[in-house]
């Protein structure tokens, strides 16, 4: 499994000339680690004079983005599970019409399932963008950095997960469930972009104050 191998040995497998992990397990990982950012804010804001009435708010902050985070981290060896039987289609036989028929239908097929797995990171990248900001106001300051990178990150995920999803959907012949994934994608990464820069932004105001 690509999570369980160490930083440096998964960027030595992203470098080298094998199909997985790619862009997309790397869109996963880079979102799971925005995740981690928002928990770990959390964690040192948690129990602060200042937010002492926030501990509530804390521990359900703390929560959710672990939830997130483990999601995002299984989406990394979920993008490689998916893609491997894709690329074993593209060279399937295809000299009798048979096999064409065949090859077309598995190929729709694992195009699907290859597709689902960054649209999962977009939505949770989407997700844990709102926990940033839910936390950049119940934040330590001397900690809210992490919050701007946080959002950064996730902002950076979601834009690498809708090429993963775009470049699967312009080879599935279904018109419908193409135009269904390409809103929902375009919604996601249109209103968590925009959120994204009004947390960095936000960010960026309190540091300078």
């Amino acid at each position: 499994m690509l999570t369980n191998l160490s930083c440096r040995d998964f960027a030595k497998e992203l470098a080298s000339k094998k199909p997985v992990p790619g862009g997309g397990g790397a869109a996963a990982m880079v979102a799971a680690l925005g995740a981690a950012l928002n928990t770990m804010v959390a964690n040192f804001s948690y129990g602060k004079k200042k937010f002492i009435d926030m501990k509530h708010k804390h521990e359900e902050l703390i929560k959710r983005g672990e939830i997130l985070r483990d999601k995002l981290i299984d989406l990394v060896d979920k993008d490689a599970e998916f893609f491997e039987p894709l690329s074993r289609a593209y060279v399937m036989p295809s000299d009798t019409e048979e096999e064409k028929r065949i090859k077309k239908e598995t190929l729709q097929k694992c195009l699907m399932a290859a597709c689902s797995a960054p649209m999962e990171t977009l939505r949770f990248s989407y997700d844990a963008i709102l926990l940033h900001e839910e936390i950049a106001d119940i934040s330590s300051k001397n900690i809210i950095s992490d919050v701007g990178v946080g959002v950064q990150f996730l902002k950076a995920a979601l834009y690498s997960a809708y090429l993963n999803v775009l470049i699967n959907l312009n080879s599935i012949d279904d018109e419908n469930y193409v135009r269904t994934q390409r809103e929902e994608a375009e919604k996601l990464l249109d209103t968590g972009s925009r959120i994204a820069d009004e947390v960095y932004e936000k960010v960026v105001t309190i540091l300078n104050q």
